[in-house]
């Protein structure tokens, strides 16, 4: 079926093969990855208002496609409300438009890659490898509570779908995360802190990355 996947990368025979699948654009890349409910948005928010950062939350991007009522936004929302994990591939050329479009070249990306499948195809397919991978560490008891609370009338915040979301993240997400520990790239956070000391950690982290005055 033709879908948004189907769009080539934006490379040519005669490239070098260091090209990446966005051109000649050389972007810095950090993962953040964390259960549901760990933080990860807010604390992206502040990364970006402070380092200069352009925030990608893989969530945001497939529900705006969700919402656009492509052929590939049915087959999302399908996806979503079972806590299932979307192909990676749709993922990767939504982050790619992304990235290309954007003037800038230091991305967060939020909530990928979820999986090891995801994570290989995304190093294989853009070529980029993340500077680090910022893991927010939250308790289970901790991620649900705040899930329950926020109440934003999302299609993935009810109990069943919440517990499915956190059988996800653990038997998909966590090798993820060791992986790129065993490649000494992880960073982790004790993301059960209050906000703004988990801030704190992680203004220490991005240090390197602070914008001139």
């Amino acid at each position: 079926m033709g879908t948004v996947v189907d769009a080539p990368a934006v490379v040519t025979e005669n490239e070098e093969v260091a090209v990446n699948m966005l051109g000649d654009k050389k972007v810095t890349v950090v993962f953040v990855l964390g259960g549901p409910g760990s933080g990860k948005g807010t604390q992206c928010a502040n990364i970006v208002e402070h380092f200069g950062f352009t925030h990608l939350s893989a969530g945001d991007l497939l529900r705006a496609e969700l919402k656009s009522g492509s052929e590939n936004g049915t087959m999302i929302e399908n996806m979503i409300k079972e806590g299932k994990i979307v192909p990676s591939e749709v993922t990767i050329a939504l982050l790619r438009d992304a990235m290309i479009k954007n003037e800038n070249d230091k991305f967060l990306i939020d909530g990928f890659p979820r999986n090891e499948e995801n994570r290989a195809a995304f190093e294989h397919v853009t070529k980029i490898s993340p500077a680090f991978v910022l893991f927010f560490n939250c308790s289970e008891e901790e991620m649900q509570k705040r899930l329950l609370g926020r109440n934003e009338g999302r299609v993935d915040d009810n109990i069943e779908t919440i517990k499915k979301r956190f059988n996800v993240f653990a038997e998909s997400s966590l090798p993820v995360i060791e992986y790129y520990r065993a490649k000494e790239k992880v960073k982790e956070i004790d993301a059960t802190k209050p906000i703004a000391e988990v801030f704190e950690d992680v203004k220490a982290i991005f240090a390197p990355y602070a914008k001139a005055a």
